[in-house]
């Protein structure tokens, strides 16, 4: 009898071992007004309207194509919206079974999780400030940060959404200076979390509305002679780079990035993400997810 106990104690400790052992994939996927707002729905105008079905079956879709452990999301309503997608997403088949979601200034595109491993650590960043044109101003979204068990160690996951473009100031085209500002304040936040990067297992991924070379990324990248993080190359099934549609300039970009921790680089697969493209994207949201996988 106690020969059998134990050998159906090893094979629950590697059966245990194994999943710990699987590979951790993260998605980063901006859902585009999954919320209350105003929009044209077949040709109708619309004030504080749902996200339209047809939009929310596609995402859906979408989101079990990737089939992620870990999705991070923007432009999510709150709670009872990201609840609804947990939902539909379970009678789907795809239970995740944890979630966070970060309430800050923005009172209606939030920031959130899904996962389906538990979170060891949930933090709502969402007291971050920096100096703006002499006074202090607030990250509109926060930072989410929560911490997923990993083979090779516990991964660090923060969740941003930049400042968008739209800006009434005309001494801030664009809203460039206070988009930098945000990404100093998280920069910040994360060095006092994990000041030897280095060594570190993070990243940090998400929405933030400027393209590799800007001010944001720069400041995320790097301070002084520290490297912060490593940016991820990333491409479509066609070599294609770009992650956003902007409808009204019929143009493409690539807007959202995933940047990695100079110690959690050697674990991220192939050292790049790659964007996700199938049919259903171009129905779902004007962004299109990026997927990371970490070995």
């Amino acid at each position: 009898m106690k020969s059998r106990r134990a050998r159906l104690g090893l094979v629950l400790v590697c059966l245990w071992a194994a999943a710990r052992a699987e590979p951790l994939t993260v998605a980063t996927y901006n859902v585009e007004n999954y919320t209350l707002a105003d929009r044209t729905v077949e040709g109708v105008y619309r004030k504080a309207y749902p996200k339209p079905e047809s939009e929310k079956s596609a995402l859906r879709a979408v989101i079990r194509q990737i089939n992620a452990d870990v999705l991070a999301l923007q432009e999510i309503g709150g709670e009872p919206f990201l609840a609804e997608l947990q939902r539909d997403l379970r009678s789907d088949g795809l239970d995740y079974a944890h979630t966070a979601v970060l309430t800050a200034v923005d009172p209606d595109r939030k920031i959130a999780v899904l996962s389906r491993r538990g979170l060891s650590r949930v933090v709502r960043h969402d007291d971050l400030g920096f100096k703006y044109f002499g006074e202090t101003d607030r990250v509109k979204r926060g930072l989410l940060e929560v911490r997923v068990a990993a083979a090779g160690g516990e991964v660090t996951i923060f969740v941003v959404h930049l400042k968008s473009r739209y800006t009434e100031r005309a001494d801030d085209p664009a809203a460039a200076l206070q988009r930098a500002g945000e990404a100093t304040a998280v920069r910040d936040r994360v060095l006092a979390q994990f000041p030897e990067p280095a060594t570190a297992q993070f990243m940090i991924l998400g929405d933030f509305n400027d393209g590799r070379s800007s001010r944001p990324l720069r400041a995320m990248l790097s301070r002084g002679s520290t490297t912060i993080t490593e940016w991820l190359p990333a491409a479509d099934s066609r070599g294609e780079v770009w992650s956003h549609f902007f409808r009204r300039d019929d143009s493409y970009s690539r807007v959202d990035h995933v940047l990695v921790s100079p110690g959690l680089l050697p674990r991220v697969r192939g050292a790049a993400a790659r964007i996700h493209d199938s049919a259903e994207v171009a129905s779902a949201s004007d962004h299109r997810p990026l997927v990371v996988v970490i070995d």
